[in-house]
């Protein structure tokens, strides 16, 4: 019966008081093929899983790198989705009900990938397909366009539970709050009216009332007073709207709104904002397009990995794109990559805890699959691709003043 055993060469620290994993890390590696692993990690971790992150071996034409035998005897895209189905499956046991998966993929497989992730989580479980832009040159020596993206599909084990948070600090600038208030704040004008049709006095009712404002004070109130006059809330070609907030949020927070004239396409007329204020710890909704400059490229993520173990791997991906991916869970959040690579998931939670005090565990999972015969890895003396993952993390676990808990299938 295959079990999960901890490396006696490399044991994890369980003296360390800032770790809290198995084992003592919070980084933990697992050497074996991921579909026997998975099946065994409740019982290591101890807990559901809450962000799965994979970057698998992508189907370019030729033999994907991940033997199977799954897949024998069947067409190539074919053998590529009966390679993942099972790893599919056995990931959605893991997760808990509010964790969500992002898969990166490229256009070779990406078809097929959609399908395959709307059977294993539900159609109705998808969220979102990202475009991530990790070549900003883009590639120079295939046919016709020179492509430089890739996709990163995102799905929730359950969408009315997930815990996904699509929002982060980062993208927040303050070029977008461009008045500044006499104490030093910043805000925005934003209509206090819907902007969206959909949302009108037919659809919802308690939001179609009026206000009454002073353009020249700014005052808002939700009753006449002296200077002010009856608003209501209408859009640009002076069809009737609905305002965004109930009259009780009004006279909760009055000084919030401010009473304008301005121009629009019927002429001049008085109008309703919100003063929208930027604050600290305030987020931004992420765009479902991820620029290189964003979240880094592969130039940058092939020198993340060279800093700590040497030019042993081709495509890894950046740490700024699992940062961002992080960032959209709880700072305590359990993570999981099944096809680590490089290890370039356990490393960026290293990081994410580092700068927000955050209490990640990582769990990274990798082959023995042997290098290429002649390789830049096989001739630094790494004799499997397991064997720079594991490296990778230890070098970064070091740096940071953790400790990595590593496990062999037996």
């Amino acid at each position: 019966m295959a079990e999960l055993l901890p490396d006696p060469d490399n044991p994890a620290n369980p003296a360390n008081p800032s770790t809290s994993g198995p084992g003592g890390a919070r980084t933990l590696f697992v050497e074996g093929d991921n579909l026997d692993v998975l099946p065994l990690l409740p019982a290591l971790i101890g807990s559901p899983v809450d962000v799965v992150y994979i970057d698998p071996p992508y189907n370019t034409g030729n033999d994907f790198s991940y033997a199977d035998k799954m897949g024998v005897g069947r067409g190539r895209h074919g053998a590529w989705v009966a390679m993942m189905r099972p790893r599919l499956e056995a990931a959605r046991e893991l997760m808990a009900e509010s964790a969500a998966i992002f898969v990166s993929i490229d256009d070779n497989e990406v078809a097929h990938l959609r399908l395959l992730l709307d059977e294993v989580f539900g159609e109705r479980n998808f969220i979102a397909q990202v475009v991530v832009n990790l070549n900003a040159k883009g590639r120079q020596l295939g046919p016709f366009f020179a492509t430089n993206h890739e996709y990163l599909l995102v799905y929730a084990r359950s969408l009315s539970s997930c815990g996904l948070d699509a929002t982060s600090v980062h993208e927040v600038s303050e070029a977008d709050f461009p008045v500044l208030d006499p104490d030093g704040r910043r805000f925005r004008h934003l209509p206090l009216r819907n902007t969206n049709k959909k949302f009108n006095p037919a659809t919802c009712r308690t939001l179609a009332y009026p206000l009454w404002g002073d353009p020249l004070t700014g005052r808002v109130a939700t009753a006449a007073f002296d200077g002010g006059q009856e608003i209501w809330p209408v859009f640009g070609d002076g069809a009737p709207a609905v305002w965004r907030w109930s009259a009780p949020r009004v006279e909760e927070r009055p000084d919030d709104l401010v009473c304008r004239t301005i121009s629009g396409r019927l002429g001049e007329r008085v109008d309703i904002f919100q003063r929208d204020w930027l604050h600290p710890g305030r987020r931004k909704k992420l765009r479902t397009i991820w620029l290189h400059d964003e979240v880094g490229s592969t130039d940058t993520a092939v020198a993340e990995v060279k800093a700590l173990v040497g030019k042993v791997f081709e495509s890894p991906k950046p740490t700024g794109l699992l940062l961002r991916i992080l960032e959209t869970f709880p700072s305590d959040a359990v993570v999981l990559d099944f096809f680590a690579g490089s290890g370039t998931t356990g490393h960026a939670t290293l990081i994410a805890n580092a700068a927000d005090g955050g209490s990640r565990v990582s769990v990274s999972v990798n082959s023995p699959e042997p290098t290429r015969t002649g390789s830049a890895a096989q001739v630094a003396g790494y004799e499997s691709v397991s064997a720079i993952t594991e490296s990778r993390l230890r070098a970064a676990a070091a740096a940071h003043g953790e400790d990595v808990a590593a496990y062999r299938l037996s």
